[in-house]
């Protein structure tokens, strides 16, 4: 696998569409290639950002989280947030690198995922490309952030190896792998996480990704994803007073 980050012009609030930005930063796009857009960039053009001096960043977490749990409850003053069906902090609303603005999470990652894929496709003229939209995140227990995709389109996010063999001849009974969030993980880490200016990767030589013609269906998207109260880690997280924002 080759992932090569993509330096791009400095994106401000609706300076330019993403497609455009793709358009502009890569010269080809080779088939059976993913590319990694960092979801800030995204929602920087979709015009996702309300100006710090208008906005509690309190009030924009509350409105923008599926459920929360208040600042006052953790020891850093942290949001803790489900989004998307994503344990995240903030609701993914970020700050740095925005010149006074808080940045969301696009609208409809997912959407925003398809249309890039269809452009890609059309402009460079290929028909296998994989799309990713990443942001970092922070891991239980761990120290520092890597990179998660939030949407993807043009592959298969998981590959499963139930049922087959491992070196001993046992059969695999809980073997998934998630290559979505692997390929972010490899993107976010070349992209950088400060001033690089180099919000896209290119991600080359990936014989391991299933790809697909067809944008993901809406079982798809179901299928990768894991409900709290089925999820391995069940009973921490619906054991946590979590609330919903007041209408």
């Amino acid at each position: 696998m080759r992932v090569t980050a993509i330096r791009t012009r400095i994106v401000e609030v609706g300076s330019c569409d993403v497609t455009e930005l793709l358009a502009e930063s890569l010269k080809a796009v080779p088939e059976r290639s993913v590319i990694a857009i960092t979801s800030k960039v995204v929602s920087l053009c979709e015009g996702r950002a309300m100006p710090q001096s208008d906005y509690g960043k309190d009030e924009l977490i509350e409105s923008e989280a599926d459920l929360f749990i208040p600042r006052s409850e953790s020891k850093y003053g942290v949001y803790l947030t489900i989004k998307n069906n994503m344990l995240v902090p903030t609701a993914g609303i970020d700050e740095s690198n925005t010149n006074g603005y808080y940045v969301l999470w696009p609208e409809d990652p997912q959407a925003s995922a398809n249309r890039c894929w269809e452009f890609v496709r059309n402009h460079f003229g290929i028909k296998h490309v994989g799309i990713i939209l990443t942001d970092s995140i922070s891991s239980p227990m761990r120290l520092g952030v890597t990179g998660r995709s939030i949407a993807y389109c043009g592959f298969k996010p998981i590959n499963s190896r139930i049922g087959q063999a491992d070196l001993f001849g046992k059969p695999l009974r809980q073997t998934r792998i998630n290559v979505a969030d692997a390929l972010a993980a490899s993107a976010v880490l070349v992209m950088g996480e400060s001033d690089e200016q180099t919000p896209v990767a290119l991600i080359e030589d990936v014989p391991f990704v299933d790809f697909s013609d067809l944008a993901p269906t809406a079982d798809e998207l179901n299928a990768w994803k894991v409900r709290m109260e089925d999820d391995l880690y069940a009973h921490l997280l619906t054991r946590m007073e979590w609330r919903k924002k007041k209408d």
